[in-house]
């Protein structure tokens, strides 16, 4: 089956290249703006009708986010803006002296095939190191200690791998798709 992922990231086409093994992945890196939402599923939604409209072909997007409690879901939905202005040594800073440092790595897939959209999500619970750690990765990886690990992300791609929110959400559209094949 061919399938195409809509996206810019590249280490996000390397994970899902790795988990849909079995399927004939393209990359379809289209220009388009988000939507602004609190929703990671609303705005995968809408990024996947436009990706489908523009390539009529079995379609993916992913959207994710780093949501931290004691910020009150920020950076959430707007992550990939956050990261690119403060990065993460600026989520360290922005959590200084704050002992609630929990946080959950969220993921949605849409996914269009002319038949209705899909969505799959995924998550990963953890909380924010107090220092970058680790260099494996890419985004909030150095800063990001999975639920029960001493690790961050980015100290172990392997950890990385097996627990990450886009690993769930990659895991249960995979599912789906061989159910439909």
């Amino acid at each position: 089956m061919e399938l195409y992922f809509a996206t810019s990231n590249e280490h996000k086409f390397k994970e899902a290249k790795e988990i849909l093994s079995g399927f004939e992945l393209k990359r379809f890196p289209f220009p388009y703006v988000e939507i602004r939402s609190d929703s990671l599923e609303e705005v995968a939604k809408d990024s996947v009708a436009a990706a489908y409209e523009q390539l009529r072909k079995p379609v993916f997007v992913e959207d994710a986010g780093l949501f931290i409690k004691s910020l009150n879901g920020f950076p959430g939905t707007y992550s990939g803006w956050a990261y690119r202005k403060i990065g993460s040594s600026g989520i360290i800073r922005l959590l200084e002296g704050i002992e609630e440092r929990s946080a959950v790595f969220a993921s949605c897939i849409a996914y269009q095939d002319g038949s209705g959209i899909k969505t799959f999500l995924g998550e990963c619970r953890g909380s924010i190191s107090t220092e970058k750690l680790g260099d494996s990765g890419f985004g909030y990886d150095p800063v990001f200690i999975p639920e029960g690990k001493k690790q961050t992300f980015a100290q172990s791609i392997i950890l990385k791998n097996k627990l990450s929110h886009r690993y769930n959400s990659l895991l249960e559209f995979s599912n789906y798709l061989r159910k439909t094949q």
